[in-house]
């Protein structure tokens, strides 16, 4: 057994013997000291991982040829050893050989031993008043500034680090350490950024069960881009663009959500997640339709081709197919989307037989949807803030049905409001060229059509 075998064996003694903690018993701050005193044990235990870790790495460097000790048992690098012997993960193993090859006192070129890296990081860590995730924070930012800060400067602002870190949460001391590095290496951040903007990516997968997983990495300039976006989008207290009091209130009655509530809409359900891809998409169908070839900005989307029998098209039943999309969809969601200039239409017979195929001339046109965009100022979905550019053009008669491609007949809807009219959400009608809408009983409980233009015009009228 190793010295710290012992060690170890007295502790779990010591552990199994004490008096077992009821927690539920435990008042609040009871509660939370507890938590904070395991905490501190957690970190004791990882320190010692780290320091391990680092004594690793520190005998498997490649200056020791045959002696190397991960090269021994055959494995590539000290971090893929320490994940062989612990069982972790790989990404934590590596983090652990990270940190501990920061803190790990290594020798000079005649054998004598030198001083860790980050020396307060290693005393802070071994006293258990240092998180390892702060731990590798500061060492990778403070790696980063050395290259060109003094070593004078980098132990200093480690001692900064170190003891900012000790009260606050690791990702702020992250945020921190980053500031900082770049403070101390202002000439390293184009370097960086320059870096960082070649690993952005974007990956879009198979289906799954119906759905299709995306994912990727956004450099700092987009995600700022992306972000703010979303943030404005999002806000629970965004109000509706050219809208006042006048517009949303149901009569003479206050706001039926009560005094302060204006502009929460009850028709929209959906969660922060569900709004925030909405405006995703919103932003890349209005980068589609910003095509400089064509004359305006609110001309089609990209072309989607959807399949469906004529038979369940005209019955409103039964399933339509997308091309590349191995899961159907409802014929009644193609009535929906072909409203707008970024579906072809293909009608098939039983047999599957092609009887017709939709031509892009039954949709609006560039001038008609500038039009739209002039007379309803975006989305005329209750409180909906989208702009023209992230809406469809939708026939209010079904094209289907007679319903003509004119502005008259012609509503800007954002693909939520869409799908929520076409679901019978609310109903939408066109009065002397004036876009009105009829709510549902519990929202209006005078149920009247109620003009729903946000245009700037209708302000002045």
């Amino acid at each position: 057994m190793t010295p710290f075998g012992d060690v170890l064996e007295h502790a779990t003694r010591v552990l199994a013997s004490a008096p077992p903690v009821e927690l539920s018993g435990l008042c609040d701050d009871e509660l939370l000291l507890h938590l904070a005193d395991v905490e501190r044990l957690g970190r004791v235990v990882d320190a010692l991982r780290v320091a391990a870790a680092g004594e690793v790495d520190a005998r498997s460097g490649r200056e020791r040829g045959n002696d190397s000790l991960s090269g021994h048992y055959q494995c590539t690098s000290p971090a893929q050893l320490v994940e062989l012997v612990t069982r972790t993960s790989a990404a934590e193993a590596a983090r652990r050989v990270r940190v501990g090859r920061g803190i790990t006192p290594s020798p000079n070129l005649i054998g004598a031993p030198l001083p860790a890296a980050f020396e307060h990081v290693a005393s802070a860590l071994s006293a258990g008043r240092l998180a390892v995730d702060a731990a590798a924070a500061i060492i990778r930012h403070l790696t980063e500034a050395s290259r060109t800060a003094s070593p004078a400067t980098v132990r200093e602002a480690e001692a900064m680090l170190v003891e900012q870190a000790e009260t606050m949460p690791a990702e702020f001391v992250a945020q921190l350490a980053q500031r900082t590095c770049a403070t101390l290496d202002p000439d390293g951040v184009r370097p960086r950024e320059n870096e960082l903007r070649r690993q952005r990516r974007f990956h879009l997968g198979r289906e799954v069960n119906g759905m299709t997983p995306f994912s990727g990495l956004a450099d700092p300039v987009n995600a700022g881009l992306l972000r703010a976006a979303l943030s404005e989008r999002t806000a629970p207290s965004r109000q509706p663009r050219f809208f006042d009091a006048n517009d949303v209130a149901v009569g003479d009655e206050p706001d039926p959500l009560g005094p302060g509530t204006l502009g929460l809409n009850p028709l929209d359900g959906r969660t922060r997640e569900q709004r925030a891809f909405d405006v995703v998409f919103g932003l890349l169908t209005a980068g589609i339709r910003a095509d400089n070839d064509t004359v305006g900005t609110l001309h089609g989307t990209a072309t989607v081709n959807v399949v469906v029998t004529a038979r369940e098209l005209l019955a409103g039943t039964g399933a339509a197919w997308i091309d590349d999309i191995l899961s159907p969809v409802a014929t009644e969601t193609t009535r929906e989307v072909i409203c707008d200039g970024g579906v072809r239409l293909q009608l098939h017979d039983d047999r599957g037989e092609i009887l017709w195929e939709g031509v892009r001339q039954r949709y609006f046109t560039p001038a008609q949807r500038r039009a739209l965009a002039v007379r309803d100022g975006g989305c005329l979905g209750p409180n909906c803030t989208a702009p023209p550019i992230w809406c469809h053009a939708h026939h209010v008669i079904e094209w289907e049905h007679g319903g003509p491609t004119d502005v008259d007949n012609g509503a800007l809807l954002c693909s939520f409001h869409h799908h929520q009219l076409h679901a019978g959400g609310f109903q939408l009608r066109i009065t002397r060229g004036v876009p009105e809408l009829l709510l549902p009983p519990w929202l209006d409980r005078e149920q009247q059509w109620r003009p729903a233009t946000k245009s700037r015009l209708s302000r002045a009228a």
